[in-house]
C-alpha cells in the first residue's frame, strides 16, 4: 500500500513539477495586439503612431521569443499586409522602428517567413 502511495505522490509530482507547454503565438493574438495600428496604416503617414500600437508590437515582440513564434507573427503580418485593403506598406515597415522596436524581417506580402531566426 505504502509503495502505491508513494508511485502516486511521485508521479503527481513529476505532473506539477514539469512545464506547460508554451502554444506558438496565433494570428487572433497578433491580429488584437495590432488593431490599434490599422487607422494608422490606413493613413496619409507622417502623423504619430498611436501608443495602443507600440504597445501592441512591444507586447508581441515579446512574445515571440523563439523561432516557431517569430515565424508564425511573421506569417500573420504578412496575411494582414496582403488582405487588409489600404494599408500603406511602407508604413508597414518602418513601424517596429518608430516604436523602437527590432523585429527580424520586413512586415511585407513578399516576406519570406521560413528564413525567420
Amino acid at each position: 500500500m505504502s509503495l502505491k502511495f508513494a508511485c502516486v505522490v511521485v508521479l503527481c509530482l513529476a505532473v506539477v513539477g514539469a512545464p506547460l507547454a508554451q502554444g506558438a503565438i496565433n494570428c487572433g493574438e497578433v491580429t488584437s495586439k495590432l488593431a490599434p495600428c490599422i487607422p494608422y496604416l490606413k493613413g496619409p503617414g507622417g502623423g504619430a503612431v498611436p501608443p495602443a500600437c507600440c504597445s501592441g508590437i512591444k507586447t508581441l515582440n515579446g512574445e515571440a521569443q523563439t523561432t516557431p513564434d517569430r515565424q508564425a507573427a511573421c506569417n500573420c503580418l504578412k496575411s494582414a499586409a496582403a488582405t487588409i485593403t489600404g494599408i500603406n506598406l511602407n508604413l508597414a515597415s518602418g513601424l517596429p522602428g518608430k516604436c523602437g522596436v527590432s523585429i527580424p524581417y520586413q512586415i511585407s506580402p513578399s516576406t519570406d517567413c521560413k528564413s525567420v531566426k
